[in-house]
C-alpha cells in the first residue's frame, strides 16, 4: 500500500500483520479507513499460506473509535439527519465487526495504546487480546450521548459480565491493561504487545485452522444453546473435522510420537 494509507498490510511469514496508520488521529477510522481494513483482511484470505492475523495501531494509540470530524455538525437545516451515527455505524462499523469476526483465521489485537469507544469495539472483536503496559480501555460513548456500538455492548457483557458492562459503560472510566488482564478482558499485557502478539500468532498458524476457527464459533454460540443442543453441534463438528487432513495427520503424528505437520485443511 502507499505511504498514505490509512491502514498498512504486511505478511511475515504465515501471520499477517494489520496496522491501522491515522497516528495522528489516534487511529480513529474514517470511512475510507474501514474500506482499507477491508481490502486488508481481503488481502489475507486471498492468500492460503496465512494462516493467523495481527491487529495494531501505529504510534500511541490502538484505536480512538469514529473520527468525529467525518460528521457533519455544520449549523443549518438538516443537522440531526446529518449528525445521525446511524449510517456509518450500518455501513462501515457493523461491516467491520461482522468481517473479523468471521475470517478464516484466528485474529489476535495487539493493543498498542488507548482503545476508546468503537476501538474498545474492534480489539473485543478479535479473538485474543494483548495490550501494552500502559494501553487502556474506555467506553467514551455515555460522555456524548450515546451507546456502545460496533459490538461492544454485546462483546462487553459477554467479557466481563453485567455488573462490570454496566458500570464502564455507564461512567466511561479507563479500564487499565493491567485491570482488563485481571477481570478477562484481555489475554495478557506485554511491554512489547506486538512482538507477544506476533509471537502468538506464529504459534497458531502452525496449528489446524479449520479446527481453530470453528472452536471459535463453538464457544461465541454456546450461550445461545441448551447443553443437549450443544453436544448436538460438537457431534456433528467432530464428525466434518474428522475428514480432514489435520485431524488424520494430528492423531497420525500422536501415535508416531512426531510433530503433526498441520496444512489448515
Amino acid at each position: 500500500m502507499s505511504n498514505n494509507a490509512t491502514v498498512v498490510y504486511e505478511e511475515r511469514g504465515a501471520v499477517a500483520l494489520v496496522t491501522l496508520n491515522r497516528p495522528e488521529a489516534l487511529n480513529s477510522f474514517t470511512r475510507q479507513m474501514h474500506r482499507e481494513l477491508w481490502a486488508a483482511l481481503d488481502q489475507a484470505e486471498a492468500n492460503p499460506a496465512v494462516r493467523a492475523l495481527v491487529l495494531t495501531g501505529a504510534g500511541r494509540g490502538f484505536c480512538a473509535g469514529a473520527d468525529l470530524a467525518e460528521f457533519d455538525f455544520e449549523p443549518g437545516p438538516d443537522l440531526v439527519k446529518r449528525a445521525d451515527p446511524g449510517p456509518v455505524i450500518e455501513q462501515a462499523f457493523n461491516p467491520t465487526a461482522r468481517r473479523l469476526q468471521g475470517l478464516r483465521m484466528p485474529t489476535i489485537a495487539a493493543v498498542n495504546g488507548v482503545a476508546a469507544g468503537a476501538g474498545a469495539s474492534l480489539a473485543m472483536t478479535c479473538d485474543i487480546a494483548i495490550a501494552a503496559t500502559g494501553a487502556s480501555f474506555i467506553q467514551a460513548f455515555s460522555k456524548i450521548g450515546l451507546i456502545p456500538d460496533a459490538g461492544g455492548s454485546w462483546f462487553l457483557v459477554e467479557r466481563l459480565g453485567l455488573a462490570r458492562a454496566m458500570a464502564l459503560a455507564l461512567t466511561g472510566d479507563k479500564l487499565p491493561a493491567a485491570q482488563a488482564k485481571e477481570w478477562g478482558l484481555v489475554w495478557d499485557v506485554s511491554d512489547d504487545c506486538v512482538g507477544a502478539a506476533l509471537a502468538l500468532a506464529a504459534r497458531l498458524a502452525t496449528m489446524p485452522t479449520k479446527a481453530l476457527v470453528v472452536t471459535r464459533g463453538l464457544l461465541r454460540d454456546a450461550g445461545t444453546r441448551t447443553l443437549d443442543q450443544q453436544l448436538d453441534v460438537e457431534r456433528d463438528t467432530q464428525s466434518a473435522l474428522g475428514r480432514t487432513h489435520d485431524y488424520i495427520e494430528g492423531v497420525m503424528a500422536f501415535r508416531e510420537k512426531r510433530p503433526a505437520q498441520f496444512k489448515g485443511e
